[in-house]
């Protein structure tokens, strides 16, 4: 049953709810449902708009569209074409940036200043760089001829559309995750379902729109859902018409949509939570230090898996630089997000900044010093900056990822103990080191077991750069010519060739 023939659902006609709305993308008609769900203002708590529920039935209806739209049109074998529409795509994303900006400070509440940063404006680039390097990249690889018992045989690999892709996002970065998922597996020839998180449901809504609207991607190649419940998600994640899998989110659902995945054998890769270091090395620069460790964690208010949480330390220096620390700390100025001047917004919802509060309270009465912050401000689910010191690494605070802007400082004995520290986690998406000697930095960081490391605030995160964990941050790259072969599959061949 098409969504259009449910009961439950209508094609877009003008109608909106209180506030905010945005329709669902199901085989190329914008959907409106009977069922709504809240999307809310984290910087007031109040209402922002609604977002239309979809179910099971919507979500079997997206999966038949991105299947059918994969067996029976040329998206899949016309290259030309899907690097024509990524540049539709571009160029579409780019007019529309301001309208997303909005619901970017109003749903998400990224500040205006990191809206012309990761959370929009360098995302938009994911898929400038996708539709070039379809272009230029090798789909087939001749391996040239052998002979095998007096006969030539021609060789060659061709790499294919994986399939359905069955996409799954988070809430804090919502256009930057679905570019760098969309972006390379519509490149590689696959078809998507989209589904945004539930915290922020009408941003990832909004890109479903642009593509309807500005766009020449065919219907059911780019389906978009947004859903209260678990149950879509499961249907995304064990449906047998679904190829493939790729999820953003906490490490333990990433565990659970592996398992729900084995069943039919899917191509799974996920990138997931972290909690990484950035390591202060004796002849650092402690200005900078105090500077980059305090503005990465107020980032986005600590909303980055990647962002480096533990600060890890020479213990002679750790005073000195807890004090230097918790001075820019104490001024980084956060407040209304559509404000050019706040650096820092609100945390996601009132339970994120509970979760956050619980973990630093708990920390301090395990021991750590609270330098400066630890505390909840409102209106909205703001959270100070806050900077702990004097941490055991052992400890739930330096273990645990809080998502919230909160830095566990952890005094080393030298190089090879900021070592042993740093990789002291079950995470290993990312890390840092400060240093004046670069190949002193470059040594450390090939001893850390994470993904992506940064020397001396050198920026990894960028369209060409691969992007993913090790241990327990998840398995797979994301952007970069990695990102595309994730969507890939690899096919031999082989033809007799006559004498």
């Amino acid at each position: 049953m098409s969504p259009q023939d449910n009961g439950s659902t209508a094609v877009v006609d003008g109608a909106t709810s209180t506030g905010v709305t945005k329709p669902l993308l199901i085989d190329g008609e914008l959907v409106t449902l009977d069922k709504t769900f809240p999307s809310y203002n984290p910087a007031t708590g109040e209402l922002y708009g609604h977002a239309p529920d979809a179910g099971v039935d919507e979500a079997e209806a997206a999966v038949a569209a991105a299947r059918r739209a994969f067996d029976t049109t040329t998206w899949a074998t016309d290259a030309e074409f899907r690097a024509n529409c990524l540049d539709q795509l571009y160029q579409a994303l780019q007019d529309n940036k301001e309208e997303l900006r909005e619901l970017l400070m109003g749903e998400v509440g990224a500040t205006r200043v990191l809206t012309h940063g990761n959370q929009l404006e360098a995302p938009l680039e994911i898929v400038k760089y996708y539709a070039d390097l379809l272009r230029t990249y090798p789909l087939t690889e001749e391996l040239g001829e052998i002979e095998i018992r007096g006969q030539q045989h021609r060789r060659w690999i061709d790499k294919e559309a994986a399939g359905v892709v069955a996409a799954i996002t988070a809430y804090n970065y919502p256009v930057q995750l679905a570019m760098a998922k969309l972006a390379p597996a519509l490149a590689a020839g696959c078809t998507v379902v989209l589904k945004g998180a539930p915290d922020t449901p009408l941003v990832t809504n909004a890109l479903g729109e642009i593509i309807k609207e500005h766009t020449d991607i065919p219907a059911g190649v780019v389906n978009v859902l947004s859903s209260s419940g678990i149950p879509v998600g499961e249907v995304m994640t064990t449906h047998p018409e679904v190829d493939v899998v790729t999820f953003t989110g906490s490490t333990p659902v990433g565990a659970q949509i592996m398992a729900a995945a084995a069943a039919t054998m899917k191509k799974v890769f996920t990138e997931l939570g972290g909690k990484s270091a950035l390591i202060v090395l004796d002849d650092a620069d402690l200005d900078m230090v105090a500077q980059f460790a305090a503005f990465s964690i107020c980032s986005h208010a600590g909303q980055g898996c990647a962002l480096t949480t533990r600060l890890v330390v020479p213990r002679e220096k750790h005073d000195e630089i807890v004090a230097r620390v918790a001075g820019f700390m104490a001024n980084v100025p956060f407040g209304d997000p559509t404000n050019p001047k706040m650096y820092m917004g609100p945390l996601i919802s009132a339970k994120q900044r509970d979760k956050v509060d619980g973990l630093v309270q708990r920390a301090i009465e395990a021991g750590a010093t609270l330098a400066t912050g630890g505390k909840a401000v409102e209106p909205g689910y703001f959270y100070e900056p806050t900077l702990l010191a004097n941490v055991d690494p052992s400890s739930e605070i330096a273990q645990e990822e809080a998502f919230g802007p909160v830095l566990a400082v952890i005094p080393h004995d030298g190089d090879d103990d900021a070592v042993r520290i740093a990789n002291d986690s079950k995470y290993g998406l990312s890390g840092g080191v400060l240093t004046a000697d670069e190949q002193r930095g470059i040594a450390i960081g090939r001893r850390i077991r994470t993904g992506t490391f940064s020397i001396n605030g050198g920026n990894y995160f960028t369209p060409d750069m691969p992007f993913g964990g090790y241990k327990q941050s998840g398995i797979g790259r994301e952007m970069s010519a990695h990102g595309l072969e994730e969507f890939l599959e690899t096919k031999a061949y082989a033809a007799a060739v006559k004498a």
